[in-house]
């Protein structure tokens, strides 16, 4: 019938990226490197934009995490570089400057995303991942009108939902919400990708908007089934998956 529904392995597999992270503070790039290996990635490193614009180039890499503030060659800069050469390497700022004109002047340098310091690591690894996820994906790949993560199923185009073939009327907030979390299925979602995904703000309003909306939305799609399927991730955000559903 032309409606696709992603297998939870190809929703959740993901192999090591090999990744470049520029960044001039020896030990925040030491940790950042320690981290990304215990999560199952290969980093490499480089101090300053000149060294990192060179390996950049030379290098294939699955994702650049450049550091705006950098010696002899600016972060910004050294992307307008990489793009005029036709360098297309997914890449994500991680930088202290986190006002919205910033964030907007490295969109508009050619960056793929932005990330403000201080940030939680599982945020950026999440973000690293989904774009080079992206880079990875088969040309001609179009994104799936339905999902299928265990007994939960969403269809984009009718707009239905159901579970264990019971349907679940959601309101239109709480549908959005759920596409989201089914489409990074198997993921850690944030709270700063549900503000900026699905609420569409580029800030955080201090309010319990999304634990309010997650809540109603486990009362509808949890509650009376055979196990969970949203789990809060503690310090981190929310996360899709059926594991402890199945077989219950």
């Amino acid at each position: 019938m032309g409606t696709a529904f992603p297998s939870r392995s190809e929703t959740v597999s993901f192999g090591p990226m090999r990744l470049l992270i520029i960044e001039d503070d020896r030990e925040a790039a030491s940790y950042l490197a320690k981290a990304f290996r215990e999560a199952g990635h290969v980093p490499d490193l480089a101090h300053d934009g000149l060294d990192g614009y060179a390996l950049a180039r030379e290098g294939d890499y699955d994702m650049l995490i450049v550091d705006r503030m950098l010696p002899k060659l600016d972060g910004l800069s050294l992307i307008r570089s990489l793009r005029e050469q036709a360098v297309t390497t997914p890449v994500l700022i991680l930088s202290a400057l986190g006002q919205v004109d910033d964030r907007v002047k490295g969109l508009r340098a050619g960056s793929d995303d932005y990330l403000a310091k201080p940030y939680a690591f599982s945020e950026l690894l999440a973000r690293a991942e989904i774009l080079a996820r992206r880079r990875a994906a088969p040309a001609g790949t179009t994104e799936a009108t339905a999902y299928r993560v265990g007994d939960l199923e969403l269809d984009r185009l009718s707009h239905r939902v159901t579970r264990g073939g019971h349907e679940i009327a959601l309101q239109p907030r709480e549908f959005r919400l759920l596409e989201y979390l089914m489409r990074h299925a198997g993921q850690v979602v944030t709270r700063t990708m549900l503000l900026e995904h699905v609420w569409d703000y580029h800030f955080d309003p201090q309010t319990n908007v999304i634990d309010v909306h997650v809540s109603r939305l486990r009362a509808k799609v949890d509650k009376d089934f055979a196990g969970p399927i949203i789990h809060t991730v503690r310090g981190a955000g929310y996360i899709l998956r059926a594991d402890e559903a199945r077989g219950a």
